[in-house]
């Protein structure tokens, strides 16, 4: 088991892949039977190599109202093992972690919000947005871009904007 850190009054393990349904059960046994939880925090976050997921559980003891996070990180070839079995609304949250975002769970079962035929994840950051291949992005313009001064950092594309190289473009109207 992990060593445990607490801080703003919140616990958490951080625990390695191997351990993690072993923790888990020894949370439960020691009286954490309360699911509150279950999440993934996506591989290309800011400030992360873009290899690894990090998969958050929280639960409670009902008796004393404490809370605590386990905390682990999955490559994209490892299998999460499933703690359904441990407290049943994990399902749910599982599910949504497979399809979401690609992790893929022991026990995986069918998709849960998106139908079979749909390809991706659309909860990655990798993962291209093609209403916006379409149509511009409608937010404000980026420092520099209004001519009147120069950039102040470098230009950036909102979260599922793809590269210049993604898909079809409009044809230019020929001039001639």
């Amino acid at each position: 088991m992990s060593t445990p850190k607490t801080a703003f009054s919140q616990t958490v393990h951080h625990v390695e892949l191997a351990d993690w349904l072993t923790t888990a059960a020894a949370h439960h046994d020691q009286g954490f039977v309360m699911f509150d939880w279950l999440g993934v925090e996506d591989a290309g976050r800011p400030g992360a190599a873009g290899q690894r997921h990090a998969v958050f559980l929280h639960v409670i003891d009902p008796r004393t109202r404490e809370g605590v996070m386990l905390r682990t990180e999955i490559a994209e070839t490892d299998a999460l093992p499933s703690v359904a079995h441990l407290w049943k609304g994990a399902r749910w949250h599982e599910r949504e972690a497979a399809e979401m975002f690609g992790i893929t769970v022991d026990g995986e079962p069918e998709h849960l919000l998106l139908p079979d035929s749909f390809e991706g994840h659309p909860l990655r950051k990798d993962f291209v947005l093609a209403s916006r291949v379409v149509r511009p992005w409608p937010g404000a313009l980026e420092p520099g871009e209004d001519n009147t001064s120069a950039p102040s950092r470098r230009r950036t594309a909102p979260p599922g904007v793809p590269d210049p190289s993604w898909g079809p473009r409009r044809e230019e109207e020929s001039t001639s």
